[in-house]
């Protein structure tokens, strides 16, 4: 399970998170928020007072590279001098200690679990974007991560890419613990379980994701169900399983 208190009054933020095992959350809320802010925190990139307990242990104060964390990001932000074979190998080394002929045997079946094998010898220029974010979700997973973060990964993708990225997302995450920054209520309800609603850096709603999303409490939450009216007359419990 992971527990969190954070706060980090630069950024405004003061929030309480916990998840059990194999939960998934959503967080929701407007732009300057604090979403981005919550899983900086987290991954370990930004300072914060507090407490991050991983399974028990204690991670704060912990620098990002030794937290069992992985984390997806809006851009794929690979290493543009290695090939996709050579970026999915980087964290089987250097986090999980593999050899270079093991990491990259380990590499070319973690991009086969995603359908971009075929593309192990191009380097990131010569990827589209889905292919890109396939990449670097076998990257994020590569290094076998207790809690995968995801800060909006189909927010850049081309329309086309996006319910094929989703579905892998979806698979990647079945079991393991996740926190997914989103603005589409569709993300939301097919990769999240609960939904939280930060306003100014605060939890103003945390409930299940259907709850929220037929029932919103929190001004963002009905705001974005008013901009969304297919959540009037959708059966979500029913389409999140067509769609799953």
């Amino acid at each position: 399970m992971m527990e969190l208190t954070a706060s980090v009054p630069s950024r405004s933020l003061e929030v309480e998170i916990a998840l059990s095992d194999g939960e998934r959350v959503a967080l929701l809320g407007p732009n300057g928020a604090g979403k981005s802010t919550t899983l900086d925190v987290i991954a370990g990139f930004l300072p914060a007072s507090g407490s991050l307990l991983l399974d028990e242990v204690a991670l704060d104060g912990a620098p990002a590279h030794r937290r069992p964390i992985g984390l997806l990001a809006q851009q794929p932000l690979l290493f543009p001098h290695l090939d996709a074979l050579g970026n999915v190998a980087f964290p089987l080394e250097h986090r999980r200690g593999l050899g270079r002929r093991e990491a990259r045997r380990t590499a070319l079946t973690q991009l086969a679990d995603f359908g971009v094998e075929h593309l192990a010898g191009r380097r990131p220029a010569q990827l589209s974007g889905g292919q890109a974010q396939r990449v670097a979700l076998a990257r994020a997973l590569a290094a076998e991560p207790r809690l995968l973060l995801l800060d909006e990964p189909l927010a850049a993708l081309d329309v086309t890419a996006v319910p094929e990225m989703r579905r892998a997302l979806r698979a990647a995450m079945e079991g393991r613990m996740g926190v997914i920054v989103t603005h589409d209520p569709l993300d939301a309800l097919l990769l999240a379980d609960r939904a939280i609603v930060l306003e100014h850096g605060r939890i103003v709603e945390d409930r299940p994701v259907v709850d929220v999303l037929t029932s919103p409490r929190s001004d963002f939450a009905r705001a974005l169900v008013a901009q969304s009216p297919w959540l009037a007359v959708a059966d979500l419990d029913a389409l999140r399983s067509r769609l799953a």
